[in-house]
């Protein structure tokens, strides 16, 4: 197993790895919206979150060898399930390749974050 970790990407706020690798296939912990500069949020919108999420992930998948393209599956978590129309209309933007997803609503997410997404991808 290999431990990824960048920069690029918000540090974690637990005690736990921004991703692992093994056999072949990322396994990333769930990303929000804060900037990896100053760990703050990236805006106080959905729109403005998902978006940094996004990038939070593609800084992950840039620093293990891979990219959207590889993503193979999808677990999104929002604090307002209201928010999901316009949640998808960004995450398509991103997740082209239409991975496999689950998408729920949480009573709560870290730092009252308004969504989170975790993802595994193939290396290949």
């Amino acid at each position: 197993m290999k431990i990824i970790a960048t920069s690029k990407a918000p540090a974690a706020v637990g005690p736990y790895s921004q991703a692992y690798v093994h056999g072949g296939i990322l396994y990333t912990s769930g990303q929000i919206g804060l900037l990896p500069e100053t760990g703050d949020f990236a805006g106080t919108t959905i729109e403005d979150q998902t978006h940094q999420v996004c990038k939070n992930l593609a800084a992950v998948l840039e620093a293990a060898g891979t990219d959207f393209d590889h993503v193979i599956k999808t677990t999104c978590f929002l604090d307002d399930i209201n928010d999901f129309a316009v949640f998808n209309g960004i995450y398509e933007q991103y997740f082209i390749s239409k991975p496999a997803r689950s998408c729920v609503a949480a009573d709560k997410l870290p730092k009252g974050a308004l969504c989170e997404i975790e993802l595994i991808a193939a290396l290949d």
